[in-house]
This record gives structure tokens, sequence and C-alpha cells, in this order.
């Protein structure tokens, strides 16, 4: 496809994008919440379809009431690595990063999760050296769908957005990706339906990895 050949830079979401991962968040968060003591009645379901929002808006959307959200996430994080083994790369995630690094194409991942977590996640899978840069929920930094935290990873990789493709599972990747002024790649392999996918008119859409190597070889 002619529209990418120009590509230097692929963003990845990580969540429902090249990690099977929903069943690791939800036994962690059910975990943490009984370990505060915080009263819920969170069904599977229904945490599945809000992967990729911040837990905030999450926990207001399910009214979850949850006093010390600092506190939590600190719990969280101690445990999620008890229930880690329930996340599994999604097939040919690894060979499309592989290629692109073969081609130079830069790499990066964005993802709402905090920084120390998405970096600690890639390194239990040993994908860190595939990344040429990793950009978690930071301080100060405003998380998609806003275009800031992908304008930085442009900007730290001297490339700019209508040079990066932004692949991701949800909405919230589209539109960061569309607000950033690049290409937007919607997989449907993760937490969205494909009608929530098209509604938010993505550049592209594939239904796996596979699909997208075959694009971007």
């Amino acid at each position: 496809m002619s529209n990418y050949k120009n590509i230097k830079h692929v963003c990845f979401d990580l969540d429902g994008t090249l990690m099977d991962s929903h069943k690791t968040i939800y036994k962690t968060t059910v975990k943490t919440l009984d370990e505060l003591n915080i009263k819920h009645n969170l069904r599977e379901e229904e945490l599945y379809k809000r992967i990729g929002h911040h837990f905030l808006n999450i926990f207001a959307d399910l009214d979850i009431t949850v006093e010390d959200f600092e506190h939590f996430i600190n719990i969280y994080k101690g445990y999620y690595f008890n229930f880690i083994d329930y996340s599994v790369i999604y097939p040919d995630a690894l060979e499309l990063i592989k290629m692109l690094n073969d081609k130079d194409v830069a790499v990066s991942l964005l993802t709402t999760k905090a920084q120390d977590q998405a970096e600690k996640i890639l390194a239990y899978f040993k994908m860190t050296q595939m990344f040429n840069y990793i950009m978690g929920r930071r301080e100060g930094v405003k998380t998609k769908p806003s275009a800031e935290p992908l304008l930085i990873i442009c900007s730290k990789l001297s490339l700019k957005a209508n040079e990066t493709l932004m692949v991701g599972d949800t909405e919230l990747d589209i539109q960061c990706g569309k607000a950033a002024g690049a290409l937007t790649c919607a997989v449907t392999h993760g937490y969205r339906t494909t009608g929530q996918l098209k509604f938010e008119q993505p550049d592209l859409i594939v239904k796996n990895m596979k699909e997208l190597i075959t694009l971007l070889e």
C-alpha cells in the first residue's frame, strides 16, 4: 500500500494490541479491591470492554469508590506479576516488531499503564530492546486520547507525526493518532468491536498482526 511506504515509525498500544492481558488485569484489579476492602461487584466483561481507559475513569463509570487512588495503584502494581502468566503476546506480534527493527523503522510503545509498570512488563517478556522508546503514564503528561504523549515520542525519536503509524485496539489509540496527525491502524483482536473501531474511521483496520506484516513488508 503506497500510503504506508514512507512510514518511519510505528507506535503500538500494549494491552489488546500486542498483548492479550485482560485476565491479568481483571484478577489483579479484583485482588486489589478486595485487599483494600473496597466494595465492588466487578464482572470480567464489564472491565474487558473498558480496558485502555485510565482506572479513574473506569471506576467512575462503574460506580466503584477508591478514596486513595495512588495507594490503590501501588498495591495493584505489587500484585500484577502474581497473575502475569495469564497474559500472552498475540501471534505474529514479535515477528512484526522484528521485521520493523530489521527495516530500521522506529518502534515505540504508548500505554496508559504507569511508566515503571510498562517497563517491567516489557522486561518480563524480554521485549525491551525491541523498542526505541517506551511511553507509559507519567505525571504532567496527558494520556490518550490526547495527542501529547505521541507527539513527545515523535520528538524524542526526531521524527514527524506524519511519518508515524499509530496501532491500537481502542478508540483512544485512534483518536490519539488522528489528533497528532499520524496515520492510524485499528486491530480487531483486542478489546473493542469492529463496529466501534470503524466508527473512529482509522486509516486501516486489520484482524491481526499477520495482516499488518503483509501490508508493511
